[in-house]
C-alpha cells in the first residue's frame, strides 16, 4: 500500500495530519531568544514573547496579551514549529514540561491521540470511537518498522509481535 493508498482510509486523519496542514502549523513566526512558555494557572503554560530583561527577572507578553513579570528560572524554552505536532517527543530540542504538555494538547486537538516519547507510546483518550481500529489501518502497520509510519497501538503491538 502506498502513502496515497493509506490516505483514502478514513481512519488516516485521525493518525498524520494533511501535509497543508503541517505546513501551516510549521510555518508560523518564531523567534528562539524571546518566544517562550511561561507558567499560566488556566492551561499550565502559556506561549509569550519576552520584551524585557533585568536581572534575573523577564518581562512576557502572553498569547492573550497579558504584560508579566516574572523570575527568569521559570520561564521555560519553545521548540522552533518545525516540531510543532512532532510524533515522537524525544526528537523536541527542549523536551521540557510546558513543550510535552503543548504538543500533547496540539495533537489532541486535531485528534491525532498516539504520540511517541521515544520507546513509550502516549495515548489520550478521545472519548469517542474513531477509525482507527479496523483490519484496513492493523494492515497498514504489518511489517512496517516504527519510523516508517505514525504512532499507533499497532505499530507497537506490531514490532512486539515481530521480536
Amino acid at each position: 500500500m502506498s502513502a496515497f493508498e493509506y490516505e483514502k482510509d478514513p481512519g488516516w486523519q485521525y493518525l498524520k495530519q494533511s501535509r497543508e496542514q503541517m505546513l501551516a502549523d510549521q510555518s508560523r513566526p518564531y523567534d528562539s531568544k524571546k518566544n517562550v512558555w511561561v507558567p499560566d494557572a488556566e492551561d499550565g503554560y502559556a506561549a509569550a514573547e519576552i520584551t524585557a530583561t533585568k536581572g534575573d527577572m523577564i518581562t512576557v507578553v502572553t498569547a492573550r496579551g497579558n504584560e508579566v513579570t516574572l523570575k527568569k528560572e521559570l520561564v521555560q524554552e519553545m521548540n522552533p514549529p518545525k516540531f510543532e505536532k512532532t510524533e515522537d517527543m524525544s526528537n523536541l530540542s527542549f523536551l521540557n514540561d510546558a513543550s510535552v504538555l503543548h504538543n500533547l494538547r496540539a495533537r489532541y486537538a486535531s485528534m491525532l491521540i498516539y504520540t511517541y516519547s521515544g520507546l513509550f507510546c502516549v495515548v489520550i483518550n478521545p472519548y469517542k470511537r474513531l477509525p482507527i481500529y479496523t483490519d484496513s489501518v492493523a494492515r497498514m502497520f504489518m511489517g512496517k518498522r516504527r519510523t516508517e509510519m505514525p504512532p499507533h497501538l499497532f505499530a507497537v503491538s506490531d514490532q512486539a509481535y515481530r521480536n
